[in-house]
């Protein structure tokens, strides 16, 4: 099966592409004739790298000023589509995503389909693969009515990979009075001081959780993870008690990562959070509780209490 044509959210970060955004247009290229691009603001400065990735297109609306994006953008595509007449659009799990899916779904009367790590043919339509049970299981979920299908994929599902295209040429998506829903408008910004590997685009994380007793004892992770020029990562419980920051939670409600190696210290292993990680190439599991869900994914699983295994584990990298 092969659709016509696939429009994508492009998103951007300080004037860079998004990873999700390069990994959905890879996707696309497989499955339609046509890949364009979607963006809100002014994409002339990224229209190197979409077309580099594969879209032939990108429709941007222009500099949005201080207005939040969602309403804005999925006015503009919402107006866009009948005549465009995009097979799918697929959107990316993260804030903006979400939004503009939603309002999306809503302009266009249309269901969403979430959570999405692969999309393949069904019985001649194109689903979405959705895991469930913690990765033990796969949804497969398609559009049965005649509008556009609508995907939100999770981030780390597909490798960006380039098509050798030139610049997708850039496409004015006029925007239509949204009236009161897009009054809202940025205030103020706060960028997190983080150094080291960003969390979702390292090749090492060091993720900890409850089993490290105390926020204090964090510092352990944090130590471990720059000897080794990696991320510091978390659980869930640990962010909800308030020991590290919501960026650092890894999870269905956090992020996804997929490195090279994930060393999860005095983290059980709840179903949440093995989906954000269970992709990852080779994972170390340090835990006490040998029945500990977290070895069932692990490569290497070490039963030990991690407040004697981590200072030797940095003992002997210091004293390479």
């Amino acid at each position: 099966m092969t659709l016509s044509k696939i429009w994508v959210l492009a998103e951007a970060i300080e004037g860079e592409v998004a990873p999700i955004t390069l990994e959905m247009l890879t996707k696309a290229r497989e499955l339609a004739t046509t890949v364009e691009a979607v963006f809100g603001g002014d994409a002339s400065s990224i229209a190197g790298v979409l077309g580099a990735h594969g879209a032939t297109a990108v429709h941007a609306t222009g500099d949005l000023g201080d207005s939040l994006p969602g309403v804005p953008v999925a006015a503009a595509i919402a107006a866009a589509v009948g005549t465009a007449a995009p097979d799918a659009i697929f959107l990316g799990t993260t804030q903006d995503g979400r939004d503009i899916a939603g309002r999306l779904s809503v302009a266009l009367d249309v269901p969403v389909i979430t959570n999405v790590t692969d999309l393949v043919e069904r019985d001649g339509a194109l689903a979405g693969v959705e895991p469930i049970f913690g990765g033990s299981q796969d949804v497969y979920t398609k559009f049965t009515g005649s509008g556009v299908g609508v995907f939100l994929v999770r981030p780390k599902s597909f490798a960006a990979e380039e098509s050798g295209g030139g610049a997708a040429s850039v496409e004015a998506l006029p925007v239509p009075d949204t009236g009161a829903a897009g009054a809202a408008k940025v205030v103020n910004r706060h960028v997190e001081e983080r150094t080291g590997p960003q969390l979702d685009a390292a090749a090492v994380v060091v993720a900890g959780g409850r089993g490290l007793g105390e926020a204090a004892n964090y510092q352990l992770i944090e130590d471990l993870a720059k000897a080794l020029n990696a991320a510091p990562g978390a659980s869930r419980a640990i962010v909800d008690a308030g020991w590290v920051p919501y960026s650092y939670q890894v999870g269905q409600t956090g992020k996804v990562v997929k490195p090279t190696v994930y060393i999860a210290a005095g983290i059980s292993g709840a179903t949440q959070h093995l989906v954000g990680m269970k992709g990852s190439k080779n994972i170390i599991a340090i835990n006490k509780d040998p029945e500990a869900p977290i070895f069932s994914v692990a490569d290497l699983g070490i039963v030990g209490d991690v407040h004697k295994v981590l200072p030797k584990l940095l003992e002997a990298l210091q004293a390479r």
